[in-house]
């Protein structure tokens, strides 16, 4: 089994240079904690943006909808910034025979704290077990994206 994981930016792949929040988005920080954690599927990562997700357009929505109706595999694992995952997510249904598992993170990758690492390994265990379709693993649970929401006070994704 081999699990094709588009990174797009968001929180997940942030540097931050000073406590003002001044950022970037770096390098996809998937392929470090996959390393990291001795995983012994194959797996390829494509780099597709470095935006935070309150900055993507219809038009980077399309690009990431073709890139994965495109590609041969059929398990898909998409790191994204949480603000506008459920509008990404919407935008992949329809695409057949694929299953496709978008996460991202509340606290960058490289943080010492963080729900990155814990969110990557949920997604890329529901992207080997779930029926074809469109998921979001955070929060340690699997939600369908019409079915779920981001609860922003709260900091966490919940169902509807």
């Amino acid at each position: 089994m081999k699990i094709k994981i588009f990174s797009t930016g968001g929180t997940i792949d942030k540097i931050y240079f000073d406590r003002k929040s001044a950022y970037e988005v770096g390098d996809p920080q998937i392929a470090e904690v996959l390393r990291g954690a001795n995983v012994s599927f194959e797996y390829e990562v494509t780099s597709l943006l470095r935006k935070d997700s309150l900055e993507m357009t219809d038009a980077d929505r399309r690009l990431i909808r073709d890139a994965v109706a495109a590609d041969d595999c059929r398990w898909i694992v998409i790191t994204h910034g949480t603000d506008t995952m459920i509008q990404t997510a919407e935008a992949l249904r329809g695409i057949p025979g694929k299953t496709m598992v978008l996460t991202g993170a509340m606290q960058p990758a490289r943080f010492q704290l963080t729900d990155a690492i814990f969110n990557i390994g949920c997604a890329m265990v529901a992207v080997q077990l779930l029926p074809q379709g469109v998921y979001i693993a955070m929060n340690g649970q699997i939600h369908v994206p019409e079915k779920s929401r981001k609860n922003v006070p709260a900091n966490r994704f919940e169902p509807i």
